[in-house]
């Protein structure tokens, strides 16, 4: 079954910042929403949303636009770091979420949030999950898994299926 792709209506108002639209097409094409910060940098002046401002911006090791931090999203990267210098919260991972109850002058607008637990990534099991060459070595691995396991890698084991059926199709 093909794919149908649809145009978000906020996709017309470009942004250089991560967006709910953004995140909304990482979730339909089945991805995470887990990123590593290479860097937040204090902008001076910069104009978000059309506004100019000082603002903090989380930039990602991953290609994805970089994300303006509200008061919210700030507060939980000073709880993960123990540091409220930006510059101490380079490296960290996250995971995002669409809260669909951010409001923004009164209206529920829908914003996006980092999870207030950070998502803890085994390197060696990532690394073991994308070596699998074939479907039943992926399932003989995520059958070893804990069930923890499996709810954090669910969405990787997926994404490599997809990635070894495409390849055994082509």
């Amino acid at each position: 079954m093909e794919k149908q792709y649809k145009t978000h209506f906020r996709k017309v108002y470009k942004s250089d910042h991560l967006g709910v639209a953004d995140l909304e097409d990482y979730l339909e094409d089945g991805k995470r929403l887990v990123f590593k910060i290479r860097e937040v940098k204090q902008e001076l002046g910069a104009t978000v949303a059309g506004k100019k401002g000082n603002f903090n911006i989380a930039y990602f090791e991953e290609n994805i636009k970089p994300l303006v931090l509200n008061a919210t999203n700030a507060a939980v990267l000073k709880g993960f770091s123990g540091s409220s210098f930006v510059e101490d919260w380079k490296g960290l991972l996250i995971e995002l979420f669409i809260d669909s109850t951010v409001k923004m002058k009164g209206d529920v607008v829908g914003g996006v949030r980092i999870v207030k637990r950070q998502p803890i990534i085994d390197a060696d099991l990532t690394n073991e999950i994308n070596s699998c060459n074939d479907v039943s070595s992926l399932q003989s691995i995520f059958s070893k898994m804990s069930n923890e396991q499996k709810q954090r890698y669910k969405v990787l084991v997926t994404e490599r299926k997809k990635e070894l059926e495409n390849v055994k199709s082509a």
